[in-house]
């Protein structure tokens, strides 16, 4: 691998679009879960023996809130980027524009209606349980503030500007784990109340955030309201749609982008619903243990893959916009092109972030939760499985991109099926490992699926991808031994039961790993093929030729 990429001007402004979109939604996605996890450290500390209930109650909250959520926005963001990216490349801003207005109000009444259902529905989605009826009500809150910032999101995105909505995220969660975080230490240290209280209001912290990162994307929106002008006003005018057409459009596309965007939190349901009633045919244990079990997996790993698929999920958002405006051009070149990009730039950035999570599970847990060694290979797990969501959501969103939201919803189904059927007889085989090996096949034969249609119905270049994906392979196998190797010597000298310890053997393993992955990646000249750029300034400083 010596010559560089060749690119065509489109192809090329497309793909930089693709890396400055994804790389500003990964900082903002990154920083945004890292933030959204910290305020795990300190809870096993001021919880005590509650801390695993109280991190299995806000689970077990936050994944019904996030269906809520998902029917609350309706699916309107993505679907509102990408036809404000179709009528932009159009020259028709003021039908995106007129388009993004009327979505605002259709989002006001959504999450109003939204929050009302969840409000009153906490009885009977608690399942008996009464101290979930308090935080599902609590989460209400933040459905009347969410699908306002979502909508806002999705106006600039579709506008291929990803900075306001990846610094919006980041305000977003400072002030969320700010205040859930105070909430949590007064309730707990201060006037020692109880757990469920303390879980209660860290929910409640969602509303908090929400309405700061909405602040942030009203700020914006009048600072570039000129330039907004100014573009309005040079619209070609060619098309008539009416605003019922336009509302009806919106919505018809909304559709597959509920369905997909719920899909992950809709698998996490079945687990919540089913994980308990299945174990319990299959050994002998009280809720109280196998809620502590549930949360290995459901609370505690999941907390942390998020920060990996969060990855995946920027190149999606950032794949929509720029997927639609080449379909609309009708240029099949640069969208074989792009596929076959957006593939190889998800293996490369996704593969050894979870094999590099993977190889640190052991400090990682520690850091987060305290040691435990069920819990730590528990999250070695998922950080594979992890790999399998994320290639999901980027399929998903790049079907989704080129119109092709029955296929994708197609597979979806396939996938639940998958999920249905797999599930008691993975819990049988896996016990707490089961409902991850039954989500990891779900979602596997969804995205061959995807990968499939891809193939024969745009052919991106196989032979290529595949190329650089054994690249990728290889060079996280690697990075893998040599971080899990470090970990084990350092572990000869730090204890691995310690939490400040862990921080140390995190920075030195973790350095070590990714500074190997991309001596690897620059000295084959990997990244320059994967990311359509050159790195020779990169080379220079490491002394790499």
């Amino acid at each position: 691998m010596t010559n560089s990429p060749e690119t065509g001007t489109t192809d090329t402004s497309s793909q930089s679009k693709m890396l400055r979109g994804s790389a500003w939604m990964t900082a903002g996605s990154i920083f945004s879960r890292i933030l959204g996890a910290v305020y795990v450290i300190p809870w096993p500390i001021w919880f005590g023996t509650n801390f695993l209930q109280a991190n299995t109650l806000f689970a077990q909250g936050y994944q019904i809130y996030s269906v809520f959520l998902v029917i609350s926005t309706a699916g309107i963001p993505g679907a509102l980027s990408k036809q404000i990216a179709r009528y932009n490349e159009m020259n028709e801003y003021a039908i995106g524009h007129r388009l993004f207005k009327k979505s605002l109000f259709l989002m006001m009444a959504m999450g109003v209606l939204s929050a009302l259902a969840l409000y009153l529905l906490a009885p009977i989605l608690s399942a008996g349980d009464p101290r979930m009826v308090p935080v599902f009500r609590s989460l209400s809150w933040p459905l009347l503030v969410i699908p306002l910032l979502s909508i806002m999101r999705g106006f600039f995105q579709g506008y291929a500007e990803m900075a306001p909505s990846a610094i919006s995220q980041f305000i977003e969660q400072v002030a969320r784990v700010l205040y859930m975080t105070v909430s949590a230490f007064m309730i707990m240290q201060v006037l020692h109340g109880d757990y469920v209280k303390a879980v209660t209001q860290a929910t409640f912290a969602a509303f908090i955030g929400a309405t700061a990162g909405l602040l942030l994307l009203v700020f914006y929106y009048f600072k570039q309201k000129g330039r907004f002008d100014v573009l309005i006003a040079g619209s070609n005018n060619a098309i008539e749609v009416s605003t019922t057409d336009l509302l009806k459009g919106i919505v018809r596309q909304s559709i597959p982008f509920i369905i997909i965007d719920a899909s992950v939190s809709l698998v996490y349901i079945i687990d919540q619903y089913t994980f308990k009633p299945m174990m319990h045919d299959f050994v002998i244990a009280n809720n109280h243990q196998l809620g502590n079990l549930y949360a290995l997996f459901a609370a505690n790993a999941n907390k942390l893959i998020s920060i990996t698929v969060s990855l995946a999920t920027a190149m999606a958002v950032t794949a929509i916009p720029l997927m639609s405006a080449a379909h609309v051009r009708g240029n099949q070149k640069e969208l074989k092109r792009q596929i076959g990009s957006t593939i190889q730039l998800f293996s490369f950035v996704m593969l050894p972030a979870a094999c590099g999570m993977a190889a640190v599970a052991g400090p990682l847990y520690t850091l987060f939760y305290g040691y435990d060694a069920l819990g730590i290979n528990v999250l070695q797990y998922s950080s594979y499985i992890s790999i399998l969501l994320g290639l999901f959501t980027v399929l998903g969103a790049m079907l989704q991109g080129l119109y092709q939201n029955r296929m994708a919803l197609f597979y979806l189904m396939i996938g639940f099926i998958v999920k249905i059927v797999a599930q008691y007889p993975a819990i049988y085989f896996f016990r707490v490992y089961g409902p991850l090996t039954s989500t990891g096949l779900a979602f596997a034969t969804s995205s061959i699926l995807m990968l499939v249609a891809l193939r024969r119905n745009y052919h991106f270049d196989v032979l290529q991808t595949m190329r650089r994906l054994a690249g990728v392979l290889i060079f996280s196998g690697i990075m893998y031994a040599v971080t899990a190797g470090v970990v084990k010597l350092l572990y000869l000298v730090f204890n691995p039961y310690s939490r400040l310890q862990s921080v140390l053997v995190l920075m030195i393993s973790v350095g070590l790993g990714a500074g190997v992955y991309a001596a690897l990646a620059l000295k084959t000249r990997l990244a320059d093929f994967v990311l359509g750029t050159n790195m020779d300034r990169f080379r220079r400083k490491l002394k790499l030729k």
